[in-house]
């Protein structure tokens, strides 16, 4: 059923730039509890992922020890690289909703930054991945996704799905660097978990050091 297909795929990606619009709309409106409706993608998004586990085929085969420590060299690799390449020049437009999570006081916020890490790390990794490389990127190649081996995969379906990728971020040029990484991962394997290991690696490395440096606007 390829509609069904994408659809599991899709949907949670969709809902969850859904929430993002919403979330940047209440915060330019300066309503104090936007950040909050990050919250709701760990209901909602992480809802439909769940409910839709058995679904995933490129999701069932784990890797073993070796590509998985691959995977989380790469993704330290990225996140070193995330926070190099912020120049000027690198950059697209601002944030769709600046995340800082301060109270009143200028004290951070744990409550609002676990939320916010636990869906970085955790959740978009497995709802991004499923759709850039598990669907849009074997859908390039052929519609029929689902019977696409990801290491055969041509150039031009990675190109496309990585230059969409890196519409959907502010920094540019790092969004290329990372989307690059994860899909070869994807294709040189063929197991789906090494980019989403290599992306939870570079988002959870992230948000640390955001915590940690006070570089809110990575986030």
């Amino acid at each position: 059923m390829p509609r069904r297909a994408s659809l599991v795929r899709c949907a949670p990606f969709a809902l969850f730039m859904v929430l993002l619009a919403l979330r940047g709309a209440a915060n330019d409106a300066g309503w104090s509890g936007a950040p909050w409706i990050y919250a709701l993608n760990l209901l909602l998004v992480g809802g439909l992922l769940w409910t839709w586990r058995r679904e995933y085929a490129e999701l069932r085969s784990a890797p073993p020890l070796r590509e998985a420590l691959l995977s989380v060299g790469v993704g330290l690799l990225v996140f070193v690289l995330w926070v190099q390449l912020d120049a000027p020049w690198m950059q697209i437009g601002e944030p769709t909703a600046a995340f800082v999570p301060l109270d009143d006081a200028g004290r951070p916020d744990w409550a609002l930054i676990a939320v916010r890490w636990t869906g970085a790390a955790l959740l978009v990794p497995v709802m991004e991945e499923l759709f850039w490389r598990g669907f849009l990127m074997r859908w390039l190649e052929r519609p029929a996704f689902e019977g696409v081996d990801p290491r055969r995969v041509g150039l031009r379906a990675v190109l496309i799905s990585t230059l969409l990728f890196m519409l959907a971020h502010t920094l540019w040029l790092a969004a290329i660097v990372a989307g690059l990484a994860y899909a070869l991962l994807y294709l040189r394997t063929g197991r789906l978990w090494n980019a989403v290991i290599a992306h939870a690696v570079t988002n959870g490395a992230l948000g640390i050091w955001v915590v940690a440096t006070g570089n809110w606007q990575f986030w």
